[in-house]
């Protein structure tokens, strides 16, 4: 009388899981990288501040390769900072 109740697609579970992973990683890690721009400068985008120490001039892409897959980081060029 063992029947089974739920079936689970494991390779689609991974997948699924794999692809969730990497999107939460990811907004987090550009988050994070924003968050050390406006610390290194010293004021938050668009934000207008004498103490200013550098500017932000837009940002690059990195690819990074993790085991989930591959996720696009925007990393902030900044000017003026040391």
């Amino acid at each position: 009388m063992s029947q089974q109740i739920l079936q689970v697609d494991q390779a689609m579970l991974e997948t699924t899981l794999d692809r969730m992973v990497r999107r939460s990683v990811e907004e987090t890690l550009n988050a994070m990288l924003d968050a050390e721009a406006d610390e290194i400068t010293g004021a938050a985008r668009y934000e207008r501040s004498g103490d200013r120490k550098a500017y932000r001039a837009g940002h690059y892409k990195r690819d990074l390769t993790v085991k989930a897959g591959k996720m696009s980081l925007k990393v902030p060029k900044l000017k003026g900072a040391v």
